[in-house]
């Protein structure tokens, strides 16, 4: 296998895993912000119902979709961190190789 594609490889891997990370953080922020956005809501019902049986309370989180993109998170800076190392190693071989040639 040619030097030249084990560093496109290891760059391909790199950016995919670094789209992953942006696409699990924007996941774990918009979680954040509906479950600020509901909890805020619920508040304001409070505050504006006229018996305690009127009042809502705050709707319950999905905790399942944080716990998710923060695995896959997770696993997207192993990828970045894996496909790093076959960058380097790619690297440490052709300098290798230029040293012999030399």
């Amino acid at each position: 296998m040619p030097i030249g594609s084990v560093f496109n490889n290891g760059v391909e891997g790199f950016n995919r895993a670094s789209q992953g990370i942006e696409k699990a953080s924007a996941e774990i922020n918009r979680a954040n912000i509906e479950q600020q956005d509901d909890a805020q809501l619920a508040q304001q019902r409070q505050l504006t119902a006229a018996r305690p049986e009127e009042a809502i309370t705050a709707p319950v989180a999905q905790p399942a979709r944080v716990d998710e993109a923060l695995v896959n998170l997770k696993v997207e800076e192993f990828n970045a961190k894996a496909n790093t190392q076959s960058i380097q190693t790619a690297d440490d071989v052709l300098g290798t190789l230029i040293d012999i040639k030399v």
